[in-house]
């Protein structure tokens, strides 16, 4: 079965992450992504830790074809005529003005194909006293608040997985999807702009309500007091999660599998309002008992008394996860130079199946020139 998105032609000028993810997600839907490489090492994203087929650039370029040329080249730009002609999406994540350079701003543009829709990510916008400032992950995180909760302003130290370039994608994706959408409605191509200081105060909504509505600053442990969220180490060394919210309940079995039942009649944690002012404290007591028994023995116990909990997995425990096995998550793409490697599966399915997901592993640097040149009626010589 074809992917929702099978027919669209994308044309991916992107690196790194942002433009990289967003080319992703619409080719994990079905759609042919052309990704337009700089044939001198490609994107950079290629030669982390040696190589072209780094484990970064692997996670954000399955299911595309690559092609290795110049854009300053005749042939390249050229090539790149032909395709912004016969094809419904382009995504460039430069910084602004690049594309007007390389003779391919949106006037020029929409005279080559009324119906393309174009996605311009950036850092900060198109225009503003930051638009011409390079930017990253930890960059749009630190701008945005984001680095704030979760910075020991103490001993500051940034950590954790990209977010900001991550969720810009997304987003990215999803203003595309939408444009789509509209286009086969209505005919009208718009163009979708998108950038990460932006995207990165979208996805954290709550900061912003806590300030403008209450007059509350978040920190690093606001949201996770409002919430009653704990992180406990068990005996083993190994550590639980537990997430019991505003339901009274939740409390109760808690206290119950823990045995402390006495907790609930005690004035500082009869009430949610009394938890969250007493968090430490109840995470002090609740500590101390986690860490008589190993793991194990409290998942039992949890589960029995269904209390919202998990393990906190380490990376190799995903893999092994029950659930995560239930789900097939991961699947192995095989390419004929590079072997085999496991990638997430795309996180949606449609009628209860990911069958219709493309499974191509992400090409080598030009694998598909020659191809796409021939598609173009181009030759490498031209």
């Amino acid at each position: 079965m074809p992917g929702p998105l099978a027919g669209f032609r994308v044309v991916e000028l992107s690196t790194m992450i942002t433009g990289p993810l967003t080319g992703m997600l619409l080719a994990d839907m079905g759609a042919d992504v052309i990704k337009i490489e700089n044939p001198e090492g490609g994107d950079p994203f290629r030669s982390y830790g040696g190589g072209e087929y780094s484990a970064q650039f692997c996670s954000y370029n399955r299911n595309k074809r690559s092609v290795a040329i110049s854009l300053k080249s005749e042939t390249g730009r050229r090539l790149l005529e032909k395709l912004v002609t016969g094809s419904d999406v382009l995504i460039e994540n430069f910084r602004p003005g690049v594309m007007e350079r390389l003779g391919f701003g949106d006037e020029r543009l929409r005279a080559l194909n009324p119906r393309l829709i174009r996605c311009s990510i950036t850092g900060f916008g198109r225009g503003g006293p930051y638009s011409s400032r390079p930017c990253y992950d930890a960059i749009a995180q630190g701008l945005s608040g984001m680095s704030s909760q979760f910075l020991d302003p103490d001993k500051p130290r940034l950590a954790g997985t990209t977010i900001s370039d991550n969720v810009t994608g997304q987003y990215a994706c999803y203003g595309i999807m939408a444009a789509l959408l509209e286009r086969e409605r209505t005919g009208v191509a718009r163009s979708v702009d998108v950038n990460m200081l932006d995207a990165t105060m979208a996805f954290m909504p709550e900061p912003f309500a806590y300030y403008t509505q209450n007059g509350e600053v978040a920190d690093a442990y606001l949201r996770i007091k409002n919430s009653q969220a704990y992180a406990f180490r068990c005996a083993d060394g190994k550590m639980l999660a537990t997430h019991m919210a505003s339901q009274q309940k939740f409390w109760m079995q808690f206290s119950e599998a823990i045995g402390r039942p006495d907790l609930v009649d005690d004035p500082r944690f009869a009430t949610l309002v009394g938890r969250v002012e007493n968090y430490e404290a109840l995470l002090d007591i609740a500590g101390g008992i986690f860490a008589e028994h190993p793991r194990l023995h409290w998942i039992q116990r949890l589960e029995q008394f269904d209390i919202p909990f998990t393990p906190v997995n380490s990376i190799p425990e995903v893999f092994e996860d029950p659930q995560v096995q239930h789900l097939s998550s991961f699947m192995t793409l095989s390419h004929r130079e590079k072997g085999d490697l496991t990638a997430l599966r795309r996180p949606v399915t449609f009628d209860g199946s990911r069958a219709d997901q493309p499974t191509v592993a992400p090409p080598t640097l030009g694998e598909h020139t020659a191809e796409v040149l021939r598609e173009c009626g181009l030759e490498t010589g031209d």
